[in-house]
């Protein structure tokens, strides 16, 4: 009887493979690759393409009680991230934002909105040590902002057009982001 030598390469794909099955693992191993897919920045929409917000009447509650109404946002800029403390891409991309967010804070209104209870968000904050403020809806998400998918992350102009809609992890602490938000910043 003759033996068979695996190759190297089954070998490693079977590893990846149990891995991936493996509950302990599986996150860690998506956050990572989508850590990496994430590397790519976002896309500004073309003028021509980009659609105007409604300014529809959209609550918000923060994780203090706050209310806050969408309408308040008109004529600033928002970055708007539809997430959940249990999506990997959401993870991979949350440490880019709290970045951008540390630096724009003062001038970029932030709205991280997710459907979880505000102690499930609160933990994952804590534990990761971010301060983003992130918001629960009170009413139905506008027709702008409903997601089949998420991450799903909106830049909004001072004149309520949607200049970035990226759905899945990107890079949003890029040099690109960055000169995007001066430039909304600005008015130009």
């Amino acid at each position: 009887m003759k033996f068979i030598k695996p190759k190297t390469s089954n070998i490693i794909f079977l590893v990846i493979i149990a891995l991936l099955i493996i509950p302990q693992t599986r996150q860690p191993i998506q956050i990572a690759l989508h850590s990496i897919l994430s590397k790519f920045g976002p896309s500004v929409i073309d003028e021509e393409n980009q659609r105007t917000v409604t300014y529809a009447s959209w609550k918000l509650r923060d994780l203090d009680g706050n209310e806050m109404n969408y309408n308040d946002t008109k004529d600033k800029v928002v970055f708007i991230n539809l997430w959940a403390t249990w999506c990997p891409p959401c993870i991979a991309e949350f440490q880019g934002i709290q970045d951008l967010y540390n630096d724009y804070k003062d001038e970029v209104t932030f709205i991280m909105v997710s459907d979880e209870t505000p102690e499930t968000i609160q933990n994952f904050l804590s534990r990761k040590g971010y301060d983003i403020p992130v918001f629960n809806p009170l009413t139905n998400y506008p027709e702008d902002f409903e997601a089949r998918s998420i991450p799903r992350t909106y830049i909004i102009d001072k004149q309520g057009h949607i200049v970035v809609d990226t759905k899945g992890a990107a890079n949003w602490n890029s040099d690109k982001v960055r000169l995007q938000l001066d430039e909304l910043i600005r008015g130009s």
